[in-house]
């Protein structure tokens, strides 16, 4: 990841939030996007040539913010640009989980890996992709574009673009999908 690239990444996630433009402010008051900017801090100072020793204060950093909000997103995701946490705690994201552009997570969401049985891997998920609190998505499926997760939803089985999902195990409500809940996009 180029300087470049990481200041793109960083000010799309910014815009989510309040429209951009308050760096400062946004950073010391909103732990979602504090946890994000050193997840995106991180994965830039990983792949660049950075001397060792502020790689490492780097990722000291990163695993204390992490302990301090209960966000675990590994370091290894695949985290489109404009990604929104909208409530922190007990965020659990899996390491080769791919998380498209403009996504709202919730608190208590886990994206995770299954082991066995046909849907072993790990989630896709669309682009403006709104997930509720609670929810968990296991497996390798795919959520599709414009989809919302309702709270406490388990998802086990592919989601179609513009579906809204809920209940355990995960049914189709309604094609309204995430219209509303997605805001401030980039």
């Amino acid at each position: 990841m180029t300087f470049k690239e990481f200041r793109n990444l960083y000010r799309s996630d910014l815009f989510r939030y309040f429209g951009g433009g308050r760096f400062f402010y946004t950073y010391f008051t909103v732990p979602g996007f504090k946890y994000t900017f050193n997840l995106r801090l991180y994965q830039y100072a990983a792949s660049s040539k950075i001397f060792f020793p502020i790689k490492a204060i780097v990722l000291l950093n990163l695993k204390h913010i992490e302990h301090r909000y209960g966000i675990m997103i590994s370091r290894h995701a695949q985290i489109g640009k404009g990604f929104y946490i909208g409530h922190y705690g007990t965020i659990v994201v899996s390491s080769k989980a791919v998380i498209g552009c403009n996504v709202n997570i919730s608190h208590g969401v886990t994206i995770g890996v299954s082991n066995r049985g046909n849907n072993a891997g790990v989630p896709t998920i669309g682009d403006y992709v709104y997930i509720g609190p609670g929810a968990k998505i296991i497996g390798n499926i795919h959520v599709g574009n414009h989809a919302a997760i309702g709270a406490n939803a388990v998802v086990t089985k592919d989601v179609p673009d513009n579906a809204c999902v809920g209940g355990v195990p995960a049914k189709i409500l309604n094609m309204e999908g995430s219209a509303g809940y997605v805001n401030r996009t980039v």
